[in-house]
């Protein structure tokens, strides 16, 4: 018996409860869990709009670390959560391509995080092409995603500007190395900016954001769009992407391949581990608060990652 965080039914609480956890099955290994990271699409599977034909009910959670016969892992992907049973559980059985062994330096409470916040920071950064030189601005940069995404681009060379809309949080984004930080909504961006023009920007917030980030970006400058937490649409002047050059590029990451998400986890872990990504933990609270951590991330009330505690 294992206590589990499960989804009886769509836009009601989850159950917390102790459930039998059978023998592993062909292809799965048994993880005994330790944290695991909660993340928007989450709380979007316990309402329904994602993966709303899966099983139920359903222990939830994608991503999670914990001990294999005693080895450091991180565990994610291979439909944990959505398709099947998930890891917000004191123990899961799950596909060994979820498991990707902790290098040397990654504790196991940071590890949760680098599934989803790493992997995408990891990811659309690389996607963008930014390196030395680049000016590279954040969209959103107070969030997992966006905090991690600093960190990594100012170790990859370039100079970071962060966008928020809270002005509590700037510290915050500066502590992650930022070089200046922009406290203002989709209108008020280009003037925010003045006239520095990034050449690259990392976009998680859609909506008005990216029609203005667009304007403001400099000649063959990339845009990569991950996520629409201010709106999923917006308007666009087409003449300046192939006037300018520009380029806009998505990235999803339920779409990764096996191969592609092992690679891209393997390369975010060694970054975290050599000190080139940081991914801030805002609070860790116990499984059994669970409603409580999707409230904390609905109303914006963290800075950085909210982790479980699933021991």
């Amino acid at each position: 018996m294992v206590k589990a965080a499960r989804l009886h039914s769509h836009d009601t609480p989850l159950v917390v409860e102790e459930v039998v956890l059978p023998s592993p099955g062909d292809g799965e290994v048994r993880v005994e869990l330790a944290f695991a990271g909660v993340n928007p699409v989450d709380s979007y599977i316990a309402r329904g709009r994602v993966a709303s034909d899966g099983p139920m009910p359903r222990t939830v959670g994608g991503e999670a670390s914990g001990l294999v016969d005693g080895r450091p892992v991180l565990v994610t992907g291979a439909g944990l959560g959505s398709t099947r049973d998930g890891v917000w559980a004191g123990a899961a059985n799950v596909p060994e391509s979820a498991v990707v062994p902790l290098p040397d330096g990654v504790d196991l409470e940071v590890a949760a995080a680098v599934g989803v916040a790493g992997l995408t920071a990891w990811h659309t950064l690389h996607l963008a092409e930014v390196g030395p030189g680049d000016r590279v601005l954040i969209l959103g940069a107070s969030g997992g995603v966006g905090l991690t995404a600093v960190s990594l681009a100012v170790a990859l060379g370039a100079t970071v500007w962060g966008q928020t809309g809270n002005s509590g949080k700037v510290e915050a984004i500066r502590r992650q190395g930022a070089h200046e930080v922009v406290i203002t909504d989709a209108s008020g961006l280009p003037g925010a900016l003045g006239d520095w023009s990034p050449t690259a920007v990392i976009d998680g917030l859609g909506g008005g954001f990216t029609a203005a980030a667009l304007s403001a970006l400099a000649p063959h400058g990339r845009l990569v769009l991950f996520g629409t937490s201010t709106g999923s649409t917006s308007t666009l002047e087409l003449q300046p992407l192939y006037r300018r050059g520009l380029r806009l590029l998505g990235y999803g990451g339920l779409i990764l391949s096996d191969a592609e998400r092992r690679a891209g986890l393997t390369e975010a872990l060694t970054a975290v581990a050599d000190g080139r990504m940081q991914i801030p933990i805002d609070r860790t609270i116990p499984l059994d608060q669970v409603d409580e951590a999707f409230r904390l991330i609905g109303d914006r009330a963290v800075t950085g990652k909210v982790v479980l505690d699933l021991r």
